[in-house]
């Protein structure tokens, strides 16, 4: 099994920077492609970011390209979202997710940690 964990969220104004990390452990050899994504209330789920598990092909939501990052240490088993800029629109609960295969569901989830930007 794979266990995430995320941390690092929290309460900014808008214009400042938050850095999220996913400590991820358990079977993490099984692990193809991971992603932050992000639900709002009353609002469906988004995908933010997500890249391989070698850290490779990072992929954006339009509506964060240019301010989010996605990154892993590969040391630590964890990744990580830097998040620039942040709007009241970035407000959200944010999970990390995995999979096991190249294509398909995202079906390991961590808990979320909440994001809240005030205007």
């Amino acid at each position: 099994q794979v266990q995430l964990v995320e941390s690092g969220g929290g309460l900014v104004q808008a214009g400042a920077s938050l850095r999220l990390s996913c400590a991820a452990s358990g079977r993490t050899s099984d692990i193809v492609r991971i992603a932050w994504f992000r639900q709002a209330p009353g609002k469906e789920r988004e995908r933010v970011a997500a890249m391989t598990w070698a850290g490779e092909l990072p992929a954006y939501a339009d509506s964060v390209k240019g301010r989010f990052a996605i990154s892993k240490d590969n040391a630590k088993n964890t990744m990580v979202l830097q998040m620039n800029n942040l709007k009241p629109g970035d407000t959200a609960v944010y999970f990390c997710a995995a999979r096991r295969s190249i294509t398909g569901n995202y079906n390991i989830w961590g808990r979320g940690t909440q994001v809240t930007v005030s205007s």
